[in-house]
């Protein structure tokens, strides 16, 4: 991963069967993702989850955005 908001984000077979997680953490990138689309703000995420910083939010959102660019997504019915 070249970007460094990327070096936040981590897929280990032993943690969450190889979900990405925030590194040194249990905490899933889609957790994070489905309380933005829920309108949680990142401030709001931080103060509920203290063991996340803003750059961790930050990185689950970039990290998302990096994967939608090279799949092909199916529309939803």
């Amino acid at each position: 991963m070249a970007e460094p908001l990327l070096e936040r984000i981590e897929v280990d077979v032993e943690k969450l069967g190889g979900k990405p997680v925030i590194k040194g953490t249990r905490i899933p990138v889609a957790l994070i993702l489905e309380l933005v689309a829920n309108g949680m703000r990142p401030e709001e995420i931080v103060k509920e989850y203290p063991e996340l910083s803003l750059e961790d939010v930050k990185a689950a959102l970039l990290y998302a955005a990096r994967l939608t660019e090279k799949e092909i997504l199916l529309a939803l019915e």
